[in-house]
């Protein structure tokens, strides 16, 4: 499988800025008092796109070394990716005031910025590693 690694990494790559996409659009738009961002057609493309962005991560886990994920960057991506989901659960519905759901939409979006900057600099610190050097 080592011969679609880049294949897959650039799968990974666009359904992660598609996951992102959605999510930001989705949860401006419930902000917003829409109601289509809560359609059903709407919520089964971000679980199918959801759905082959975990494919492609546990794809791309299976091929590379383990050496690769040493200083923990793939650890904290992971716990974050577990905090980003909260978070949108309740900016998109689990919040009861729309100011919870704002605050939670926002934060979302922040650690969706980290999440990728973790996983382009392949360092727990992310955007901070640079910040720092």
């Amino acid at each position: 499988m080592i011969e679609f690694y880049s294949q897959i990494k650039q799968f990974h790559i666009i359904v992660a800025l598609l996951s992102g996409a959605l999510f930001s659009l989705r949860g401006a738009f419930v902000l917003g008092g829409a109601r289509w961002p809560m359609a059903l057609p709407v919520k089964w493309l971000s679980y199918a796109i959801d759905t082959a962005l975990l494919t492609a991560a546990l794809m791309l886990l299976t091929i590379l070394p383990g050496a690769m994920f040493a200083n923990g960057w793939l650890t904290v991506k992971v716990t974050l990716i577990v905090v980003y989901v909260a978070l949108g659960v309740f900016a998109l519905r689990r919040g009861r005031t729309r100011r919870m759901r704002a605050l939670c939409y926002v934060l979302a979006l922040m650690v969706f910025g980290t999440i990728y900057s973790i996983a382009r600099a392949h360092h727990p610190m992310g955007i901070l590693l640079r910040l720092s050097g």
